[in-house]
């Protein structure tokens, strides 16, 4: 079938132009590390654009984590209703993340990238009085039920979003108007936070600037470290904790697991975006295997779900934020904001920014202090996107098989044809859009952009 030709029934395709984002982006990094070393007074003059920038971003953590929250919990519901393989991928996918989370923890204090930067001047924050542990739990029960959307407390938004949506699951089917009517609504958010990305290449700029006119190549130094550290967790992530539980699990090689998704990582680093790899993903774990009805349950609940590279970001950004500007946190801290992560995350993988907002999020709930700090991660997070992509894609596969093989649903003899390369993966069996006859990709729960996310 020719390109020209698409599939009768199918709609084109819209150009992808974040990559002209992600284009400006880097060319806006290099430009503020220029800036900053050349002319430090200069760099730090430009802070308020990296602020005004992290600014809008906070301007939408209460709408997305309200919706995602809600969506979220009714997606519980309907995969619950797929019965065995709905809730064992449920509960494998909220241990994996938890697990990548703890590992984010962990690496992050051994390596500490932000310590030494003292950055405490690049982010300005007037203390409120202390209060009891009373006076803070009573704060987060809301004066009505939607005044959190227009408030300041992210904890009293996510105590509202729980309760709306296990009501609107106590409701059953007829809940299901009001989830498609706060579906419309995420649309409608999702929409502003993807506008609002487009200025981040000037909010990297003057972040950028600010933290290299204030700390020099040492600033620099700082940033590729917590990138560095970053990869380095993915990888041993992938290949040493998920390469473990599928050789026990499922007797299967990692290696070759990988190696036989070779041309979607391909995809993925060249559109940024796991999103584009997930009608291929359905495709050939199938080819691989494993049912269909067992794909069509564990793969698009896990693009929402099992984010294993996002959460060892949020987890690590994090820390390196607190460190960066002086003010690490202690572990009751870190535990608090583990737990709120591993809520918070579910079901904005999908977005554009959505990884920024959860991290202001997560901040701002436990640290407020901290929050002005996610600048320094603008300039540096598109880096790690591909990164966070190809770890969520990567945990997602190896879930698929696991699940396949414990529910008895995996064709071993199968898997070991198309592993060794004796059955390969047949091109043709793919539309022009690269999307399987007959399937349709869910529309949230993908790492894209330049976001987690």
């Amino acid at each position: 079938m020719s390109p020209s030709s698409p599939a009768q029934g199918t709609q084109p395709q819209k150009k992808d132009r974040t990559h002209y984002l992600y284009i400006a982006v880097i060319v806006a990094v290099f430009a503020g590390v220029v800036i900053g070393l050349a002319s430090p007074e200069l760099g730090k003059a430009l802070k308020p654009l990296g602020t005004a920038f992290v600014n809008l971003i906070k301007m939408m953590i209460s709408p997305v984590i309200f919706c995602t929250i809600v969506l979220g919990i009714g997606s519980i519901r309907q995969a619950a209703k797929v019965g065995r393989v709905g809730g064992l991928a449920l509960a494998y996918f909220l241990s994996m993340s938890t697990i990548a989370l703890v590992i984010g923890l962990v690496v992050g204090n051994v390596l500490q990238p932000g310590t030494g930067l003292d950055l405490t001047g690049l982010a300005h924050y007037e203390a409120p009085e202390a209060e009891s542990t009373t006076e803070f739990l009573l704060g987060i029960i809301p004066t009505t039920l939607f005044s959190p959307l227009v408030g300041n407390s992210v904890l009293s938004t996510l105590f509202v979003a729980l309760f709306v949506g296990f009501g609107v699951q106590a409701l059953g089917r007829s809940g299901e108007p009001i989830l498609r009517g706060v579906k419309h609504i995420e649309r409608l958010v999702f929409r502003v936070l993807a506008m609002i990305m487009w200025a981040a290449p000037i909010g990297a700029f003057g972040a950028i600037a600010a933290v290299v006119g204030e700390t020099g190549w040492n600033g620099i130094g700082a940033l590729f470290q917590v990138m560095a550290g970053f990869y380095i967790t993915c990888a041993i992530f992938v290949f040493g904790f998920l390469g473990l539980v599928l050789r026990f699990g499922a007797g299967i090689n990692i290696f070759s697991l990988l190696r036989y998704l070779g041309r979607e990582f391909l995809l993925i680093v060249s559109t940024s975006s796991s999103e584009s790899a997930l009608p291929r993903l359905i495709a050939k774990m199938e080819h691989v295997g494993v049912s269909r009805p067992v794909v069509g349950i564990t793969v698009p609940t896990g693009y929402s779900f099992n984010l294993d590279g996002t959460a060892i970001y949020l987890t690590m950004a994090s820390l390196f934020i607190a460190d960066a500007l002086g003010r690490p946190m202690a572990i009751g801290e870190q535990i608090g904001l583990l737990l709120f992560m591993i809520i918070a995350s579910k079901g904005a993988a999908g977005v554009t920014g959505a990884g920024l907002a959860t991290l202001a999020g997560g901040l701002a709930s436990h640290r407020p202090d901290l929050v002005d700090g996610v600048g320094l991660i603008v300039g540096i997070d598109r880096f790690m996107s591909e990164a966070r992509a190809l770890t969520n894609f990567a945990g997602n596969a190896v879930a698929t098989v696991l699940i396949g093989h414990w529910v008895g649903e995996f064709d071993r003899d199968q898997a070991n044809r198309v592993l060794s390369g004796q059955d390969p993966f047949d091109e043709a069996t793919m539309l022009d859009n690269d999307e399987p006859e007959g399937v349709t990709a869910p529309t949230a729960g993908a790492e894209v952009g330049v976001g987690p996310s």
